[in-house]
C-alpha cells in the first residue's frame, strides 16, 4: 500500500551547467546529465522506420550546451545553443540510465545449477508446439538460458527437421568441421566423436577464438550396445570449485590457455580461460577440452599451481554427484549451452547397431536477441 503521507516529488531542473544539468526525479534524488548523451538519445536521433540513430554527433561544429531546460508533463525539455532545436526527453528514459544504471535486459537471467540426478526434470519441449507457438518458443529458450540444457522431443526424422528447429533460435554457425556434422562411426575419423571410443567430458570446437554457444544434436537413431550420454553443469561444477578451492578458481578464471584443432586443411588456435565469468563476476561457463588442449606454453613456475587446480578442477567435473547419464532415444534433439555444458559419451558396439546423431550450432548472442524479440517490446515499438 502507498504511503499517503509521502508526497509525490515532480522532477524539476536544478541547474544548467557547463557541460550537463542537474534534475530532481520522481525518486527524490538530485541526478546529473551530460550534454552530449542528452542531445545524442533525443528521441528524434532514432529512425521510428530502421529503429537505428539516425542523428551524427560527429557533425556538430560545437558543444552541445543547453539554453533553457524545463519539465512539461512527462518530459524534460531542452533548447540547444548554436543548434535550431528542441529535445523532449521522456522522464522514464532519464530514470532508467540516471547514475550509469544499465538498461534491463530480458535475457540477463538467474541460472539455476543442476546435478547428476536432474535427468527426469529436463525441460523437454515438442518440437511441432515450437514450430507453431511462439510462447512455447519463448519458455523453451528461457529454460535454455536458466538450465543450459532441453531435449526437444517429436523430431521430424529428417535433416530439414535440425534445421528447422535451430532456426527458431538463430541462423545456423558453420564451425571448421562445417555447418552440420554427421556423429557415427567414420572409417578414418578425425575426431574423437566421429569412433566408438569413449569420449570425456568436454565443451566444442575450443579452438575457435568464439567457440559456437548453442549445440543441437538430433539423435536419428541409437541402437547400439553402450554409448550412455554423459552431461554436467559447468555452472554448479564451478560454483563448488570456488567455495573448494578459491586459489584454484582464480587461476582458472584468470589464466588463458591454448587450444587447438588441427588437419589437412585446417589449423585452429586459440586462447580461452577455463572458467568464464559474467558481467556480474558469476559463472557463466566452461571452456575445458583435453584432446582440444594445446601444449600449456605458460611460465613453468606458474605451472606449479596452475597444473594442479586444472586437474582438480577436472576431477570435480566428473564426480558422480555432478554427472547426469542416459541413453539418448531416437526422435530427440539435446540442445544445451556449449560454454556451460560439459558433454561426453560411454564407449559404444559400434556392430551392436545403428548410431547416428547430427548436429549443428547456434551463437548465444543470437538465442538471445530472439529471447528478447519474443517476450519484451524493445525501445522504439509502439
Amino acid at each position: 500500500m502507498n504511503d499517503l503521507s509521502t508526497p509525490m516529488i515532480e522532477p524539476t531542473v536544478v541547474a544548467l551547467g557547463d557541460k550537463g544539468l542537474d534534475i530532481t526525479l520522481a525518486d527524490g534524488q538530485t541526478h546529473y546529465f551530460n550534454y552530449y548523451w542528452l542531445r545524442d538519445n533525443c528521441p528524434s536521433s532514432f529512425s521510428p522506420v530502421t529503429r537505428e540513430r539516425s542523428f551524427d554527433i560527429f557533425h556538430l561544429e560545437t558543444a552541445p550546451i543547453a539554453n533553457a531546460a524545463c519539465v512539461e508533463g512527462d518530459a524534460l525539455v531542452l533548447d540547444w545553443q548554436d543548434e535550431e532545436h528542441t529535445t523532449r526527453m521522456p522522464l522514464d528514459w532519464l530514470n532508467t540510465y540516471a547514475g550509469g544504471r544499465t538498461r534491463r535486459d530480458p535475457a540477463d537471467l538467474e541460472r539455476q545449477p543442476w546435478f547428476g540426478d536432474h535427468y527426469p526434470e529436463v525441460p523437454r519441449f515438442s518440437q511441432p508446439e515450437l514450430v507453431t507457438n511462439d510462447a512455447t518458443r519463448a519458455a523453451w529458450i528461457e529454460a535454455m538460458l536458466v538450465h543450459g540444457f532441453t531435449i526437444v522431443t517429436d523430431m521430424p526424422d529428417s535433416d530439414e527437421g535440425l534445421t528447422q528447429t535451430a532456426e527458431l533460435m538463430g541462423g545456423v554457425r558453420p564451425t571448421f568441421f562445417g555447418t552440420y556434422f554427421d556423429v557415427r562411426t567414420h572409417i578414418n575419423p578425425t575426431n574423437t566423436a566421429y569412433t566408438a571410443g569413449a569420449l570425456e567430458l568436454h565443451t566444442d570446437t575450443p579452438a575457435e577464438e568464439f567457440a559456437p554457444g548453442i549445440q543441437f544434436l538430433h539423435c536419428r537413431a541409437n541402437t547400439v550396445d553402450g554409448g550412455e550420454s554423459l552431461y554436467s553443469d559447468g555452472v554448479a561444477v564451478a560454483n563448488d570449485f570456488r567455495a573448494r578451492d578459491p586459489a584454484g578458481f582464480k587461476l582458472l578464471s584468470e589464466v588463458p590457455i591454448p587450444f587447438f584443432c588441427e588437419h589437412d586443411t585446417y589449423d585452429a588456435r586459440s586462447r580461452q580461460y577455463v572458467i568464464e565469468l559474467d558481467q556480474h563476476g558469476e559463472v557463466s561457463g566452461l571452456t575445458i577440452s583435453q584432446h582440444m588442449a594445446d601444449i600449456f606454453d605458460l611460465d613453468q613456475n606458474l605451472l606449479d599451481d596452475y597444473y594442479p587446480a586444472f586437474c582438480r578442477f577436472g576431477r570435480m567435473l566428473q564426480e558422480e554427484k555432478y554427472m547426469m547419464r542416459f541413453l539418448m532415444k531416437g526422435g530427440e534433439c539435446m540442445a544445451f549451452d556449449n560454454h556451460r555444458i560439459v558433454h561426453g559419451r560411454a564407449a559404444y558396439t559400434a556392430a551392436s547397431g545403428d548410431r547416428y546423431l547430427r548436429g549443428c550450432y547456434v551463437d548465444r548472442s543470437e538465442m538471445r536477441s530472439t529471447y528478447r524479440a519474443l517476450v519484451s517490446e524493445g525501445r522504439f515499438k509502439a
